[in-house]
């Protein structure tokens, strides 16, 4: 805390900016860790849940009705719900075949849910790949600044450089320690995303497949 402390007093205006950015970035980054770990621990859970009461319904509005108190994100809601809505006869939609209407609201429905899915993600990935440079810029720029304060001084030695630049080099550890836990998250959380996409994707595929055999029928 000293060094930081020392850092802080006698940094300028470009040093502190780049602490605060890297202190942006860590909240930044933490907040939607925690968001993201909450929303996709209860994405699996209702991807679970939400199949397993929906194949046990006798027809769709049941299913629908069986899907609003397990399925809180609406993730396969949201599917069911793409291909409930009335189709315009007089429409280009209207005039393609049941098949092709299936899998365009599918499709349009599924790319909606994991857009949701993937929000942050973006964020994570930009913390974790510039935030070492930034501590890296603040290591550099701190260095600059302690030298160019030594010099002035007009008299130079070990103990009057080991300080400065010691001080100056936490932004460096500053930066790693912003980037490594969105990094890992980031990994984390995609991985867990891919495998939401799977289940939406087996259960968008199985839906289209019903529905079109309910139509024959």
């Amino acid at each position: 805390m000293n060094g930081w402390t020392h850092f802080w007093e006698q940094g300028d205006a470009v040093g502190k900016a780049v602490a605060l950015m890297l202190l942006l970035m860590s909240i930044s980054a933490w907040v939607v860790i925690f968001w993201k770990g909450w929303l996709l621990s209860r994405a699996r859970r209702d991807l679970a849940a939400g199949a397993r009461v929906f194949w046990k319904a006798s027809d769709l509005q049941q299913a629908r009705t069986a899907l609003r108190t397990v399925d809180r994100e609406a993730l396969l809601l949201t599917l069911v719900d793409s291909v409930s809505e009335p189709v315009d006869g007089a429409s280009l939609e209207g005039r393609a075949d049941r098949s092709a209407q299936l899998t365009r609201r599918l499709r349009d429905a599924l790319h909606a849910v994991l857009a949701r899915l993937q929000a942050g993600q973006v964020l994570l990935a930009s913390v974790g790949a510039v935030a070492p440079f930034v501590g890296l810029f603040g290591t550099v720029w701190g260095i600059y600044h302690a030298m160019m304060g030594i010099s002035s001084e007009g008299s130079v030695s070990i103990d009057k450089v080991a300080g400065p630049v010691g001080e100056a080099l936490i932004m460096t550890a500053a930066g790693l320690a912003v980037a490594i836990p969105a990094v890992l998250a980031y990994n984390l959380f995609g991985k867990y995303v891919s495998a939401c996409e799977a289940d939406l994707e087996g259960f968008a595929h199985d839906l289209r497949e019903a529905l079109l055999a309910g139509d024959a029928d």
